[in-house]
């Protein structure tokens, strides 16, 4: 079998059916992330299709979906690797089969956690990218034409107040917002709710379009959404997509969600936040998540330092 072979989300790999006892008991992973833990339905979807693919590896080496062990998972990430997947992706791999792993034990059908000593690779190398401070002032200052001008700016402008996800930014609603207190409440991944802030300048882009472009797009109808396409209906991630394309161009920035996003974390330790205070803010639920911006902070310190100190050169 080639390296590329069965690897999931390949083109021409070969199709295997699930047994039908791993499936059952993918289903009932599935209901339990789900019912028990909440889990949105994207990273729901995201867990069915990894574990699928490595049940389908489980299949050809002969092993069972409650009997593999340790050096199957390691032998699998090798053969994610060896096929071109990136370290984050290899990453979201193991956390699916972690979280199988750990169902099996509560459950009961295993003993032993055959992922308890595994080790993420390092994530390091992929460091997130943040926009300095001149190029996320150009990129807000950007002048966009067309008659939804007056909403993107908003989302801009909120997108990198409050370090949103672009699920989270599409899918508030006008009660989530307190102008007077200044913050916002969201609703992040696994159904876990959460207050970030939205500055002054936010607050003012989202008052103007909520006055100036809001009750055009509804005609006369009734929505709870914040953000409305130029039909009436919810913003979709693809529109807000298009919007942030739009504003990259205007300013010569190549420019994704996680761009904003990552800048809103790292511009606030710069500025002397504490990593927790930063933690709830981006919702992580983990603070090693956080932890990588202090690589990036201290990243461009040194870059600052060897620049511009005479016995640094």
């Amino acid at each position: 079998m080639g390296v590329l072979d069965g690897l999931p989300g390949r083109e021409g790999a070969a199709e295997a059916k699930v047994p039908a006892a791993r499936r059952t008991l993918l289903e009932q992973f599935i209901a339990y992330l789900s019912t028990e833990r909440g889990l949105s339905m994207n990273t729901v979807a995201s867990y069915s299709q990894d574990l699928q693919a490595f049940f389908k590896y489980l299949t050809e080496i002969g092993r069972d979906c409650t009997s593999f062990t340790r050096d199957d998972i390691v032998n699998y990430m090798g053969r994610l690797k060896d096929g071109g997947y990136s370290t984050a992706s290899i990453c979201r791999f193991i956390s699916s089969i972690r979280g199988l792993c750990r169902y099996l034990v509560i459950e009961k059908i295993i003993v032993d956690n055959p992922s308890e000593t595994l080790r993420m690779p390092r994530q390091w190398e992929r460091l997130p990218k943040a926009l300095s401070m001149d190029d996320t002032m150009r990129l807000l200052g950007s002048e966009v034409n067309g008659k939804m001008f007056v909403r993107d700016s908003a989302m801009m402008e909120l997108l990198y107040a409050s370090g949103l996800r672009v699920s989270e930014i599409v899918s508030i609603k006008i009660n989530d917002v307190n102008f007077e207190g200044g913050f916002l409440r969201v609703m992040g991944k696994g159904s876990r709710e959460r207050v970030v802030p939205m500055n002054e300048r936010a607050s003012l882009r989202i008052r103007e379009y909520m006055l100036e472009l809001r009750p055009l797009l509804l005609h006369d109808r009734q929505s709870p959404y914040l953000f409305l396409t130029v039909r009436g209906k919810p913003m979709t991630r693809q529109r807000f997509w298009q919007a942030l394309k739009s504003f990259g161009v205007s300013a010569n920035i190549k420019l994704s969600p996680h761009v904003l996003r990552h800048t809103f974390a790292t511009h606030l330790l710069d500025g002397g936040a504490d990593l927790r205070s930063v933690q709830k803010m981006l919702g992580h639920s983990d603070i090693a998540t956080t932890q990588i911006y202090t690589k990036v902070s201290s990243d461009r310190i040194k870059k600052v330092y060897q620049e511009h100190h005479p016995r640094a050169k």
